[in-house]
């Protein structure tokens, strides 16, 4: 399964690990983050137990850097239609995503704040840093709306493609609306339960296909380098 010498075996493993493990680190990122269940304020939460914010943040980033590489791989599942669709969507959930990441650097800087200063201050302090243009355009605005938006368009092109139902692209679209409509708390388990849903779901879809089914979404004469070697559609005539 896990063989690199597979390229299809390994890759189609690799792709539904990646899915399944990604919302599995966000889930326990939201059970484990002092802000769920504490102050609202994350100065406060995070300055009050520092060990469980640095996890949190070490979670939600790993959770967030699977993410694009499970969807890089799913772009295969499009060549043959929605793929125009699954570019678009497929870019837009990388770069959302990597980004979302990177944003993960404040958490150090408000749990630090939060044991330094008054929770005022230690907000004022953050604000200060994080408000400034660079930040903003660089790193939060628009790029932390495309991930959501990235992904429901790429659920859009795998549902074209004929690999998922339709519910599955709607129940994305109300999961990842939720971070939008409800402050972080408890309920926000909601939304990483959701995402373990949908993205747990096309795991396993994935891994259940055999490599034969894999295989064969490569173009029909799909060209080799070397004659003699075995390509993806051949192999998936001689093992069908």
């Amino acid at each position: 399964m896990f063989k690199p010498s597979d390229s299809v075996a390994f890759r189609r493993s690799v792709i539904a690990a990646t899915l399944i493990a990604s919302p599995v680190l966000q889930l326990v990122a939201n059970l484990v983050d002092p802000g769920t269940w504490g102050d609202d304020r994350e100065v406060v939460s995070y300055g009050d137990n520092p060990a469980l914010a640095q996890l949190q943040s070490a979670l939600y980033h790993w959770s967030w850097l699977l993410l694009p590489l499970a969807v890089i791989g799913l772009t295969h599942l499009t060549r043959r239609r929605g793929a125009v669709l699954g570019h678009i969507g497929g870019a837009f959930a990388v770069l959302g995503f990597l980004n979302l990441s990177a944003l993960l650097m404040g958490d150090p800087v408000q749990w630090w704040f939060g044991r330094h200063y008054p929770p005022d201050q230690a907000e004022k302090l953050f604000d200060e840093v994080f408000d400034l243009p660079g930040v903003i355009f660089g790193f939060q605005l628009p790029w932390v709306f495309l991930g959501p938006i990235g992904l429901f368009l790429f659920l859009i092109a795998l549902t074209r493609a004929g690999f998922v139902r339709w519910w599955v692209p709607v129940t994305g679209l109300l999961v990842w609306i939720l971070p939008n409509v409800m402050d972080y708390g408890p309920l926000s388990l909601l939304w990483s339960g959701g995402n373990l849903l949908v993205l747990g779901y096309l795991g396993l879809r994935v891994l259940r296909m055999s490599d034969a089914e894999w295989a064969a979404h490569y173009p029909k004469g799909y060209p080799s380098a070397d004659p003699g070697a075995t390509t993806p559609d051949s192999y998936a005539n001689t093992t069908a």
